[in-house]
């Protein structure tokens, strides 16, 4: 049939249909069917599979056709619908074959006041003009507040720019609830944060502020952020300061355990106020290897270091209690040590290998002739040792070492400022942080379980702060407790020396009569 084909067309249809279907006849519709079924299936395994490659894919045809103001509005309307802020893209969406992702260009970020009503908040345009729009619509909703109520803008707004994004997505973590993104990069951040329209209730607990998981919460696999700088605007008249990000490299990310994955990062760098601090892997001068090693591991997944250097006392101080509240001037140093408790899988992992052992330990012990006893006493011992293992809390216990420079406090006027703490070691505390001309330094422990982490965002809402406070507090007491029995020591001392003095200068006075 090759030798009578007339033209490369037949040809090729011939080549085709032997290739498909072996035989030389038309089409049936259970062929039709069958190339119809693997269509369908193989772009639904490529989905599953490979939903970024899937993606990138399409974006590359619609760019292709010009269709870019469409693909805009997809994307930026399951966006909306996920962070209800406002998006716009300033280039093109780019697909980056090489790596795998897909990659964001000069892309503007809002949240402000009246964008929940737009019926359009994703568009292509200048990141100028869309600060423009964004500033004009907050303007529009702060006139219409008066006869509307909606939006009461009691949320932290911003307008920021970003450089780049790069973005992996995940179509069977999207199905698992897990949310659409598995890894993500971020580049060159700039703008600014504004909290002055944020306001607290009285007397209401900074816990109830926590995240509600919900289905479809972000999880992201790997995060990466890089060049950060925005302007911070805190409520109550505080004064303006930057907060930069140098590097951030973030093992994991997610929605309602924001507070926690920050504590566990690989590394992250950066300024507060212009104090700068870090987060690292704590290294000791132990060998890796070591015995002692691996009985940490054992206990805790990481350790991690946060060292803060410099950072002004006003930050501290702030809307709580306790002795951070009775200072007024100077600023701290702070070292903490994080330990991280190990995760689930790694949890299992220690339970079979401890099942395994007693069951060894138990075969090996016991004699032949009573084994039936000897397995019903293993599957006695598994069913306590999971049970122990069930009942165990998971902690994370931080090492904190404080260094207070050049401090000045001052006598809370209000008792209720007081509330927790003794009224009789006040003025001790306050008179031992005065008498301090260089620097007072602070060490506590403070532990706390892993579940009060969950669905924080700060340091507030996870009570670490009220916390640290209190630690602070036993601190300063064990301190000024120490200083009055060194000072004791001293005139005990001193009042020895002037007795063997005295002794003998009247011996002195003795020999010299005689």
């Amino acid at each position: 049939m090759l030798a009578a084909a007339t033209n490369a067309w037949q040809r090729l249809r011939i080549r085709t249909k032997w290739s498909l279907i072996r035989q030389m006849r038309p089409y049936s519709m259970e062929d039709i069917g069958a190339f119809f079924s693997w269509l369908v299936v193989g772009h639904v395994i490529w989905i599953l599979v490979g939903t970024t490659s899937f993606l990138t894919a399409t974006i590359f045809v619609v760019n292709s056709v010009s269709a870019q103001e469409t693909l805009a509005g997809f994307i930026g309307n399951y966006l909306t619908k996920e962070t209800g802020v406002t998006v716009v893209f300033e280039s093109a969406i780019v697909p980056r074959w090489k790596d795998n992702c897909i990659q964001f260009k000069n892309v503007f970020v809002s949240r402000r006041p009246g964008h929940a009503k737009q019926s359009r908040n994703v568009s292509k345009g200048s990141a100028e003009t869309a600060a423009a729009a964004a500033a004009a619509a907050s303007n529009t909703h702060n006139k219409a507040s008066a006869t509307t109520e909606e939006d009461d803008g009691n949320y932290t707004q911003f307008d920021v720019t970003i450089d780049t994004v790069n973005v992996t997505l995940s179509f069977a973590r999207w199905v698992n609830g897990r949310g659409l993104l598995k890894d993500v990069e971020i580049k060159g951040v700039r703008g600014v944060i504004d909290r002055t329209h944020v306001v607290w209730e009285e007397g209401v607990d900074p816990k109830s502020y926590k995240n509600v998981h919900r289905p479809g919460d972000f999880e992201i696999e790997a995060f990466k952020i890089e060049d950060l700088l925005v302007t911070l605007y805190q409520p109550n008249g505080f004064r303006p300061f930057s907060v930069s990000i140098y590097s951030c490299d973030l093992p994991q990310l997610r929605k309602n355990w924001l507070f926690y994955d920050f504590l566990s990062a690989n590394h992250c760098s950066g300024s507060y106020d212009d104090s700068l601090f870090t987060i690292h892997p704590r290294q000791s001068h132990n060998m890796v290897n070591s015995s002692s090693e691996k009985e940490a591991q054992k206990l805790w997944k990481k350790t991690s270091r946060l060292r803060i250097d410099g950072l002004e006392i006003d930050h501290l101080n702030r809307g709580i209690e306790g002795p951070f509240s009775w200072i007024q001037t100077g600023n701290v140093d702070i070292v903490s040590d994080v330990s991280l408790p190990v995760d689930d899988d790694l949890q299992f992992s220690k339970l079979v290998h401890d099942i395994y052992e007693h069951m060894e330990h138990t075969i090996h012990s016991n004699s032949s002739e009573n084994s039936h006893h000897d397995f019903s006493s293993v599957i006695s011992s598994i069913g306590k040792i999971a049970q122990q293992d069930g009942k165990d809390e998971k902690f994370i216990v931080m090492d904190l070492h404080v260094q207070l420079n050049d401090v000045r406090a001052a006598v809370p006027i209000f008792n209720k400022d007081l509330s927790y703490v003794n009224n009789a070691m006040i003025r001790p505390i306050v008179a031992y942080v005065n008498s301090r001309k260089t620097y007072i330094p602070i060490n506590c422990r403070v532990a706390k379980k892993l579940c009060e982490f969950d669905g924080s965002w700060t340091i507030y809402d996870s009570g670490l702060m009220d916390d640290l406070s209190a630690e602070t507090y036993d601190a300063f007491s064990r301190n000024v407790a120490d200083e009055q029995a060194r000072r004791r020591r001293i005139k005990k001392v001193g009042l020895w020396s002037l007795q063997l003095l005295a002794q003998a200068f009247l011996m002195a006075m003795a020999g010299s009569v005689a």
